[in-house]
């Protein structure tokens, strides 16, 4: 599993504006959209700048360009992608995936476009939006054996979910999440763990309430989500805030490393009066590793 992305900001396609504002954001990665913020009249219009954006260059050094296409069984999904693989973008969003089936498919679209594009050494990533359906949320344990190498990771969603199953609303009187979305939520967590891939939590719907935002993701890398999703570039910092690694969360991960390289031959040991054993350290490893690949992208 590659190093993690922590933010993904979401730019609307057919927006001059907002995709010139968006070179400065700090976000690991932008998510060119072609899908919900598109009206149907502008999709053509839409793929010919995130195209060119693509082709431009014009985004600092390590930032990500992916592009969130039209759902696999919708009117737009094949324009989409024969308009913007050409252009190299570093991973594409699929919206109501329905399980690994539809990830295959949209890999074998990929593999006939990217021998058509000529040569590369980059291969363009997937992240399913893998709970909009009722039907996809039966297949989150099968993402694991399907052998889907461009599989970047999973998300979720609930706003679509709640439309395809006639809901009036996804929250509880007291405004939480229902549990239907809860449990969507946490089985797509779990699927994407088994599945060795990224689970990304979804975008939170109010940008201006940074500070519900913060706690929603400190429970969210708190859980074993990796990154997220900004709506509005506000939402960026506590991203990538919530999805680094703390200076608490390295300095025990720097004495986990430094106690078993110590003492190579043991199975557990302890510290600060806490017995560890080798999957810690394995958790430690990976603290260090994305504190290290942050660093060499200069946040």
């Amino acid at each position: 599993m590659r190093i993690p992305v922590r933010s993904f900001l979401f730019v609307p396609g057919d927006s001059e504006k907002k995709l010139g504002k968006a070179r400065e954001s700090a976000a690991d990665a932008l998510v060119l959209d072609l899908e919900d913020s598109v009206a149907a009249g502008r999709k053509p219009e839409a793929r010919r700048m995130v195209a060119e954006y693509l082709r431009s260059g014009a985004v600092r050094p390590g930032l990500e360009l992916w592009v969130r296409i039209n759902p696999l069984r919708g009117d737009h999904v094949l324009e989409d992608l024969s308009a913007i693989v050409g252009a190299r973008p570093s991973g594409l969003l699929l919206p109501k995936a329905e399980g690994p089936q539809d990830i295959r498919i949209l890999s074998h679209y990929l593999d006939v476009l990217e021998v058509r594009e000529g040569p590369t050494d980059a291969r363009t990533e997937i992240i399913a939006v893998a709970t909009e359906t009722a039907a996809s949320t039966f297949a989150l344990g099968e993402y694991r054996n399907a052998g889907l190498e461009r599989l970047y990771g999973m998300t979720w969603g609930a706003e679509d979910l709640s439309a395809d199953i006639g809901a009036s609303s996804n929250k509880d009187a007291d405004g939480r999440l229902s549990l239907t979305y809860r449990m969507a939520r946490s089985n797509m967590l779990l699927g994407a763990k088994a599945a060795g891939v990224h689970a990304l939590e979804t975008a939170y719907p109010d940008f201006r309430d940074l500070e519900a935002l913060s706690s929603t993701l400190t429970g969210a890398r708190r859980e074993g989500f990796s990154g997220g999703f900004a709506i509005h570039p506000a939402q960026v910092a506590p991203l990538n805030e919530a999805f680094s690694p703390s200076a608490e969360d390295i300095a025990m991960a720097e004495k986990v490393v430094a106690a078993f390289a110590s003492a190579p031959d043991v199975g557990t040991i302890g510290i600060d009066g806490r017995m560890f054993d080798r999957p810690h350290l394995t958790q430690a490893e990976k603290v260090l590793a994305i504190r290290d690949a942050f660093a060499d992208r200069g946040n």
